[in-house]
């Protein structure tokens, strides 16, 4: 069987913290900022992690 090859589009968006978990960036923050509010776009600044249910697909394009 050949290698599995990670999806290129998930390695760019997608980070591994050192305890296992997803590290992923807030949508809606690239542009027209203009009509969204000022704290909204406070919250949207920091990075999160990905959702449980989301989980397994994330890992599965990341070969991990």
């Amino acid at each position: 069987m050949p290698k599995m090859k990670t999806k290129s589009s998930a390695k760019k968006r997608f980070k591994l913290t050192g305890t296992g978990q997803i590290k992923r960036k807030h949508a809606f923050k690239s542009h027209i900022l203009t009509k969204k509010a000022t704290d909204r776009k406070r919250r949207l600044t920091h990075s999160t992690l990905v959702s449980p249910v989301d989980m397994p697909s994330v890992k599965r394009q990341l070969c991990i």
